[in-house]
C-alpha cells in the first residue's frame, strides 16, 4: 500500500520530496518494531526486511528513506542495499536518537500502532541517558547517514544543542503528537495564543540547532509565515 501511495504521489507530483519512514511496526501482529521471537526484539534478523523495504520504497518513487526503528546497524544494512540496487543517491535520515516517550500517545493512538504486550523501551532509548543520544547520532553518521534526527523535540533540546555542538551534519528535530495536543489542547480552552505558542516553540527548536523541523504545526506555521511576508 505504501509503494502504491508514493507512485501515485510521484505520477501526480513529482516535483514534491517523498520521505518514506522505514520500521516494521504498522506491518507486525505485536506492534514491535523488528522481530519477535518468545518476547525478544530480534535486532540482526530485522536487518534484512528493513534494506529489503526501504529498497522497494525507493523503487516506487521515494526520495529518502527515513529509518524509525531504532535497530542497531540498520542504517549500515540500508545504506548497502540501496548501494547495490543503483539507489546510491538516495539520502537516508536516521531516527538516531529516538527516546521512548509517552510524548508519542495521541500518534500511536490513531496509528493503533500500541504493542500488543511490553513495551519499546529495549531499543528505543532511555530518557536520562544523554551520552548514549550522541554516540547513537555520531553512530549513524559513521554508518551513512546523510541526516540524523532527535526525537521528541521539547524536552530532549540540549541533546538537540549538543549534537551541534558535535558535527556539522543536517540535524532534524520531531515535534511529536503530543508536544502539538498539548497546544491545541490548550488553544481550545482559550488559555494560550496558539499562534504565538507556536512559533516560540519553532524557534525554541531552531534556537537549539535544528536545521530540519518535523511537526504537525507545518501547514499554520507555513501560512503565518505567508501572511507576514505579505
Amino acid at each position: 500500500m505504501t509503494q502504491r501511495a508514493i507512485r501515485h504521489i510521484k505520477k501526480r507530483m513529482p516535483e514534491l520530496l517523498v520521505i518514506a519512514d522505514v520500521c516494521l511496526c504498522e506491518y507486525t501482529s505485536h506492534g514491535h518494531c523488528g522481530l519477535v521471537c518468545e518476547g525478544e526484539i530480534l535486532n540482526d534478523e530485522t536487518l534484512p526486511l528493513l534494506a529489503k523495504m526501504s529498497v522497494s520504497l525507493v523503487k516506487a518513487g521515494a526520495d529518502v528513506i527515513a529509518p524509525s526503528d531504532m535497530m542497531d546497524g540498520r542504517v549500515a544494512a540500508i545504506r548497502e542495499a540501496l548501494d547495490e540496487n543503483d539507489c546510491k543517491n538516495t539520502m537516508l535520515m536516521a531516527y538516531s536518537a529516538k527516546f521512548a516517550s509517552g510524548f508519542y500517545g495521541p500518534f500511536r493512538e490513531a496509528a493503533h500502532s500500541v504493542p500488543s504486550f511490553g513495551d519499546r523501551r529495549t531499543y528505543q532509548m532511555d530518557p536520562a541517558n544523554r551520552r548514549e543520544a550522541i554516540r547513537e547520532c555520531l553512530s549513524d553518521i559513521e554508518e551513512g547517514a546523510d541526516i540524523i534526527m532527535v526525537k521528541p523535540a521539547l524536552a530532549y533540546l540540549d541533546v538537540v544543542r549538543e549534537v551541534m555542538d558535535r558535527t556539522d551534519y543536517p540535524l532534524a528535530a520531531y515535534n511529536v503528537s503530543g508536544e502539538y495536543a498539548m497546544v491545541k489542547a490548550a488553544a481550545a480552552n482559550g488559555w494560550i495564543d496558539e499562534r504565538r505558542i507556536v512559533m516560540e516553540i519553532m524557534t525554541g527548536i531552531k534556537r537549539a540547532g535544528a536545521k530540519i523541523i518535523i511537526t504537525y504545526h507545518a501547514l499554520d506555521v507555513a501560512k503565518w509565515l505567508d501572511e507576514e511576508r505579505k
